[in-house]
Order: C-alpha cells, then structure tokens, then sequence
C-alpha cells in the first residue's frame, strides 16, 4: 500500500527535518516545502497530499494566504503551527478551516499524534446514511447535502454535524463534544467548538436553526 503524503512546510530547515523524522518513523512519506509558494506548487503538483502541516510565517507567501488558497480548492487536513499563541490568531485559523492549530514550541510526538488521530477519523468512513429534516450525510463519501444541494464542509465540519445528527435531541455539553469530535486530550479553549459552530451553521443556511444554543452548556440538534 502507498505511505500516506504529508506535507510539511516551514522555513526553518531545522524544524522540518525534526518533523519529517518523526513523521518517517511512523510510515508517511514526508514531501517539504520551506516558504509558501513552494507549499500551493507542491501540493497541486502532488494531487495525493492527505494532511498539512503549515507554518503562519514564512516568506514570498505566508501560512494564512496558503491556507485561504487550498480551501478554494480542496478541504485535505491542515494543522497551523505559530511561534504566537494569541488566541485571535487561533480563532483566525478555524475560521480559515483549519482542522488543528498548535504553538510552537511543541513536542513532536504529540505532533505527530495529532497527524494520525486527524487521518484516522478522515479514512475511518462506515458507510452508513444519516437524514433529518432534509439534511442528507453519507459517511462512504464524506458529503453532506441540504435539500439535495451537496454542501462544503471541512473535516471538523463533517465530523461535528455528524456527531450532532447521532445525537438527535440530546443535550451535549462543549466537554462531550470536545471528547467525541476532537477524540484526544484538546490543549485548546472550548471556544473552539462556537467557532465551528458559527461557521457550519452559516454553511447550513435555514437548517442551521436545527443547532440549538443551550447556554452555559453546550449544544443540542433538533429538528422542527
């Protein structure tokens, strides 16, 4: 079988080496990129990436306009790193669809655990059909559809309408949602989950309403 494509991109030679050793160990095939441009050149060239790991700063084209212009064109896993741990900067990097942000400095092997936890939710697709109130989820494809109308939705999106659709009129606390849909020890705030939230529910257009608020807890889908 063909290792998985991880492409790691950061302008210091260094960093790249630490995490594509690491990465090596666990069987991925690493492909570097060390400024921005180089990143949209190699992964268009590839076509197969399955995950990114992309730096903010960096020259000719920083982390932010990479991100922006691989979400016109593909939802494949991203993960930020950052020197900066300013919680806008993190906040700006969901909003851009990123599937996890981490701070540098960081251990590689929590690093490299969040690469295989991200890839195994992404590839562990069951097949099974979800519908509720004309919003269609077909897990074997990974699409999701609104009244017929096939909808785009990143990784996290995906996985958090999901869990709200399997949960039907259940009340769900951000902790429970962190612990099903993150499926690891989350470093991050719980803020995390509104984020996603805002933005699945602005995807989902008038089905959006089906994502009930329950203040000072959490969420709960339902149907009306």
């Amino acid at each position: 079988m063909d290792l998985l494509k991880v492409l790691v991109v950061d302008d210091e030679d260094r960093m790249r080496k630490l995490v594509k050793d690491f990465l090596a160990i666990k069987g991925y095939q690493v492909i570097e990129a060390e400024n921005g441009e180089q990143a949209v050149e190699a992964f268009f060239a590839q076509k197969d990436i399955s995950l990114i790991i992309l730096d903010v700063m960096m020259p000719k084209m920083d982390g932010w306009e990479v991100c922006r212009t691989i979400r016109q064109y593909s939802q494949v896993p991203i993960i930020m790193l950052t020197a900066r741990g300013e919680e806008r900067d993190e906040l700006q990097g969901f909003k851009m669809g990123v599937d996890e942000y981490i701070s540098k400095p960081f251990s590689p092997k929590i690093l490299v655990a969040r690469v295989e936890a991200i890839l195994r939710r992404s590839r562990n697709i069951s097949g099974d059909l979800l519908e509720a109130g004309g919003i269609r989820i077909d897990k074997s494809a990974h699409e999701v559809t609104i009244d017929g109308k096939l909808i785009d939705l990143s990784y996290k999106e995906f996985e958090l309408l999901t869990f709200f659709m399997e949960n039907q009129g259940m009340a769900l606390s951000r902790e429970k949602i962190l612990n099903n849909v993150w499926n690891y020890d989350y470093f991050g705030d719980a803020r995390t989950i509104d984020t996603h939230v805002k933005k699945l529910r602005s995807k989902m257009g008038d089905k959006g309403e089906c994502i009930k608020t329950i203040w000072g807890m959490g969420y709960k889908f339902e149907v009306t």
